[in-house]
This record gives structure tokens, sequence and C-alpha cells, in this order.
């Protein structure tokens, strides 16, 4: 674009417009792996996504798809990065502003879950979306003990170790993790009940 067309009184009209969508991945640990919310249109399996609406915010965009296209609701997703690749989609000049949210299992329907590294032949660039969400969550997990609270207010060393291991995506070092997790927790009086076995000490965060 020519300099004299780009001042404060070239009409808006003026400018090439793109259209903005939205695209959101839903992460959470089911049976031991990290899954993702996949939702399926007639170009194929996606991430619930949608085109932002004329006076409608990127939040309320985000929070509509969820709850139009996957039947979740009640989730605060953050935004991840902006996919603006003029090439993205085949239909035409669409920018993603990506969204990323982790929550507990319990949170979204079991039956929108597929572990995150089965979800090939997405469509788009989700694919791409999809592992930078998720090297974002390992990240935030190498930091911290439980960023996302995905177990409950309390839990046991093990339990925290298997939800990193399954965040990871590998086996972790026992002796590693807890020299690595104890700081950010506090120690109760209490232990799990029902184990058989001597019964495992349990934690909170600090």
């Amino acid at each position: 674009m020519s300099d004299h067309r780009d001042s404060p009184v070239t009409p808006l009209a003026d400018y090439p417009h793109p259209s903005v969508a939205v695209d959101t991945a839903v992460l959470t640990v089911q049976v031991n792996a990290l899954c993702v919310v996949l939702v399926q249109n007639e170009r194929g399996w996606r991430l619930p996504g949608t085109f932002v609406h004329e006076g409608e915010t990127l939040a309320d965009a985000v929070l509509r798809s969820l709850r139009d296209k996957a039947g979740i609701e009640g989730l605060r997703p953050r935004q991840l990065h902006v996919f603006d690749a003029p090439d993205r989609d085949d239909r035409g000049w669409v920018i993603s502003v990506a969204h990323l949210v982790v929550v507990p299992a319990a949170s979204v329907p079991a039956g929108a879950l597929t572990p995150w590294d089965a979800a090939h032949g997405l469509v788009y660039d989700h694919e791409q979306i999809l592992r930078l969400a998720v090297n974002t969550v390992r990240a935030e997990y190498a930091a911290a003990a439980d960023p996302a609270r995905l177990l409950g207010p309390e839990f046991t060393l093990l339990e925290l170790l298997r939800l990193h291991e399954s965040v990871a995506g590998e086996r972790l070092g026992k002796d590693t993790f807890r020299r690595r997790v104890l700081p950010d927790l506090v120690e109760t009086d209490a232990y799990q009940p029902g184990k058989v076995g001597k019964p495992a000490k349990l934690f909170r965060h600090r």
C-alpha cells in the first residue's frame, strides 16, 4: 500500500479487510493422556472455532463457539497466538486469534476428547495451533506443580507425578520430580483413604 493511502484521513473502506476468526484448544488429561476437544463439520475435524460477528468481542466469540460447536460452557480461555499466514484458509484471507484453556476432564463432554498426538489431518492450520498449545502447557507444567488445578484441592505426590507424566508425554524420575515440586506444595496431616498398603500423605498447593 502506498504511503499516501496510509493516513488518518484514508477511509477504512479503502483498506483490504481480512475475516477474523477464533479457534480454541481445549486441553485436559483423561486416562493418563493429554487430550484435546475436537469437533467436525463439512470440511473435517478441527478445533472449536468461529468467525467473529460484527460488534462482538473476541472473548464473546470464543465462548459462543465453544457453546454452539462443542456444547461446552463455563470456561475462560486465554489468547494464545495470532495465526495470520495469508494462505491458511483456502476460502480467503482469514486471521485466527487462537485461544487456550486447560480444564479438568469433567468439564468437557467425554465423547469430544481425542489424545492430542492422535489428532491428525485437522483442517486449516489447526495442527499447528494444537502443537503450540501443547508446548505452552508443557512449559507451564515444567515450571509449576499444577498451574491449571487439574487435581483436587488435596492430592498425593504420585497423583501429581502421573499428571505431569501425562502432560509431558513421558516418564519422569520420581526423586527429581519430588525435589522440583515440593517447594510449591504444603504437606497436610491427612492421608489418602481407601488404599491398600501404606496410605499416602496428602498435599495441597502453597
